[in-house]
């Protein structure tokens, strides 16, 4: 196959270089107090939204590849659909596919999980995220895979929730939990049948850590779920009500992690002979606990034991590096992804962001790859993120990232760039007002800084988003303010900023706009064509004639 792109003959471009600014977290909401864009001074983006070539794109939902437009976006699938060009069925709708039609259930490896523990009459173990939110998991999955075992005859099952609070209600880990229990109370109800909850703790402190930003996360769901050392309940439901009431202001992702015990023993710890999948199904947070599973050469904390298991991903979380080695659902195979054809047609590029999103603009851009396309023309940028919560430093690592990028571009050695400002998602998560309108202030700020540097060089700047988020704080009932930290549904912002634009073209009138459209859009503006099978350019030049 030929990646060699073809000069678009309407067009020359510009002499200065293409940057896209990926502002995460960023969409248009309600004209209202609960959007925090609405109460940002943001005088930048606010004259983007008012231009001549501004539209917005559809950023969750079918759009982006999950199963319907009630499915929020998230950043992976976002910087999947932004390089790849075209929509790929993501992980929850291949997952859900999979249970749907029983394929999981029939391969090799199920089976052989399964039959592992009911020979050695050991424990069959499942870890991840435990709620609805469809972003990195779904309570329904974990469900159905539970009641397979229980009807193939497996003895025992321990699970180890972790709490999510972000990409639903802050406090609604009881509702989970709560179904949980029904479940498993109906199982137990059999004779034999031990079914459990033996460990968890929030998801950003326990287990879920992404891009190696802290490992003390990952050991300490290790220590919980393995070793059986942590604080001791006798219920999730005592951790969660306990850690509710010595913290009235703590949400659920933020929950220390906790052991259950009776008789003053862990109930569930994972051991020889056992089987543990991880449900998770997006990669970014499952890379590390996976590693520490697998590795025989592991060096990040202190494993203390590592059991003889059997363990598999929901997913393969890393498809260069092979993370894990066993996982139940295949990922979508992303080709043709533009970084792919700009290296065939000998584009230099550079990727920065901070480690929270380094990955999403490299690894998630580049079609779930690890590594360069061609280390020749290419520089990726990483900026170590704060190892504290956002809202207490929302600035983040935007001004860095900019003074970073102003460099690249003055380097003279590229002619595209991309870059991630990860505040508007990361503090958007937090749901503190007051932190989310300095988040937004300071991407105002550095937007405004790189369009700037674009229009002194004769360049193109390009500002979208990947998914909403800090565009809806809150919502209100009843009077009450009620924090809202997951993403949103919302559509996002998509700019160009053209200082040399004399007309020569206009934005495409689509039926739809989503983020696929923007990679023929960034090679059309680069002065070639887009491939065939590319979702169509957001800009039109035969309409501008």
């Amino acid at each position: 196959m030929s990646f060699k792109l073809n000069r678009l003959k309407n067009f020359t471009p510009r002499k200065g270089p293409l940057l896209l600014i990926i502002m995460d977290g960023v969409g248009i909401g309600k004209q209202d107090e609960t959007n925090g864009l609405f109460v940002s001074k943001i005088p930048c983006l606010n004259g983007l939204f008012a231009s001549e070539l501004y539209t917005t794109l559809q950023a969750h939902g079918k759009a982006v590849g999950l199963p319907s437009d009630d499915d929020m976006g998230n950043s992976e699938v976002g910087h999947n659909a932004l390089g790849a060009g075209r929509v790929f069925a993501q992980g929850a709708m291949l997952v859900n596919k999979s249970i749907e039609k029983g394929e999981i259930f029939g391969t090799e490896l199920w089976k052989n999980m399964a039959q592992r523990v009911k020979k050695n009459k050991s424990v069959f173990h499942f870890i991840g995220l435990l709620s609805d939110g469809n972003v990195h998991s779904h309570i329904d999955q974990l469900f159905a895979m539970v009641r397979e075992l229980a009807q193939a005859g497996v003895k025992e099952v321990c699970i180890h929730p972790l709490l999510d609070g972000r990409d639903v209600p802050e406090k609604s880990a009881m509702t989970y939990i709560d179904e949980t229990e029904e479940l498993l109370k109906g199982i137990n109800s059999k004779s034999g049948f031990n079914y459990r909850i033996a460990s968890g703790g929030g998801r950003m402190v326990t287990t879920m850590d992404r891009y190696n930003a802290d490992w003390n996360v990952v050991k300490k769901g290790w220590e919980a779920h393995v070793l059986g050392k942590g604080r001791a309940f006798s219920s999730a439901k005592e951790a969660v009500e306990t850690y509710y009431r010595e913290d009235p202001s703590i949400t659920d992702q933020y929950l220390d992690s906790f052991v259950i015990v009776k008789d003053g023993k862990p109930i569930g710890r994972i051991s020889d002979g056992d089987s543990v999948v991880f449900f998770n199904y997006r990669g970014d947070r499952a890379i590390e606990i996976s590693r520490a599973f697998m590795e025989k050469d592991f060096s990040e904390f202190d494993r203390v034991k590592v059991p003889d298991v059997l363990y598999a991903g929901m997913m393969e979380y890393d498809g260069d590096l092979h993370i894990p080695g066993n996982y139940l659902v295949s990922p979508p195979e992303i080709d043709r992804t533009v970084s792919e054809y700009l290296c065939a047609t000998g584009v230099s590029m550079f990727a920065i962001s901070e480690t929270q999103k380094f990955g999403h603009v490299t690894y998630f851009w580049n079609g779930n790859k690890s590594g360069y396309v061609c280390k020749d023309i290419e520089e990726y940028d990483e900026i170590p993120s704060d190892k504290i919560r956002f809202d207490k430093a929302p600035k983040m690592k935007a001004v860095e990232i900019t003074d970073k990028t102003i460099e690249l571009l003055n380097s003279g050695k590229f002619r595209f760039g991309r870059l991630n400002l990860a505040n508007g998602d990361m503090v958007g998560h937090t749901a503190v007002p007051p932190a989310i309108v300095i988040a937004l202030e300071t991407v105002d700020a550095s937007v405004k800084r790189l369009i700037d540097e674009i229009k002194r060089l004769g360049g193109i700047a390009l500002v979208t988003a990947d998914h909403g988020n800090s565009d809806e704080m809150f919502t209100i009932k009843n009077g009450k303010h009620i924090p809202k930290t997951a993403h949103t549904l919302n559509p996002v912002p998509f700019a160009i900023v053209d200082p040399g634009y004399a007309g020569e073209y206009k934005m495409r009138k689509l039926e739809k706009r989503g983020l696929s459209n923007v990679a023929a859009t960034i090679l059309n503006l680069l002065g070639y064509e887009a491939p065939e099978g590319y979702d169509q350019s957001l800009v039109d030049f035969e309409k501008a004639r």
